[in-house]
Order: structure tokens, then sequence, then C-alpha cells
């Protein structure tokens, strides 16, 4: 499985942007997409999950309200909707891919990464 992401870029507080996952090659074999972030010097902090098979989404609670993760079947694609931008929500933005149950939050149960897109809010 191949992710792909875009749609980072700089944005004004309070700002929105879009990001979004494509995924391609083998992607039947796996069950959840998630996104992280991570920024330089600290562990990588997990955002939003979805269930590939049944849409259901499980946030980080702490962004939850302002964040939505959805998910283009036909697309074979994942996005992640930020609304209402902060600054400390600036850092590298990663979307990731698991065949497994659970642990959505956990980047060691991850199989599958992107390259990362860079999300900066001033």
């Amino acid at each position: 499985v191949q992710l792909v992401e875009s749609g980072g870029g700089s944005v004004q507080a309070g700002g929105s942007l879009r990001l979004s996952c494509v995924a391609s090659g083998n992607t039947t074999s796996h069950n959840c997409m998630g996104w992280f972030r991570q920024v330089p010097g600290k562990e990588r902090e997990g955002v939003a999950a979805i269930s590939t098979g049944d849409g259901s989404t499980y946030y980080n609670d702490s962004l939850k309200g302002r964040f939505t993760i959805s998910l283009d079947n036909a697309k074979n694609t994942v996005h992640l909707q930020m609304n209402n931008l902060k600054p400390e929500d600036t850092a590298m933005y990663y979307c990731a891919a698991k065949e497994s149950w659970g642990k959505w939050f956990d980047p060691q149960a991850y199989t599958y990464w992107g390259q990362g897109t860079q999300v900066t809010v001033s």
C-alpha cells in the first residue's frame, strides 16, 4: 500500500485546511486509516482514525470538534478537515494504514505510512 498526502500549507489562526491521502496498491489489505502529526523533538501524535469497513471514526479527544476525518472508498482517499486551526496545530501530518483492529492512535500499530504534509499555522 502506498499513501500520498496533500493539502498542507500555511494558514492563519482560525483558518481551515483539508488534507487528503490517496491510497494505492493492495488497498484491500488495510482496515483502518489514520492521521498522525509530529513536531520535531516530540512523539508522533494520533489525530483521527477511520474504519474502512463501516466508516467508524475515532478522534483524539483534545481535537474532537475541530477536526473531521472522512473516507471516500470509491477513490481510496481519506480526508482530514481541520477547522479553527491554532498555532499549536503546526506539525507534519502523516497518513497511515493498518490491517489490525483497535489501537487507533498507536503509531507502532500502523504498517503503512505516507511521507507527510506540512501544516503551519501562524
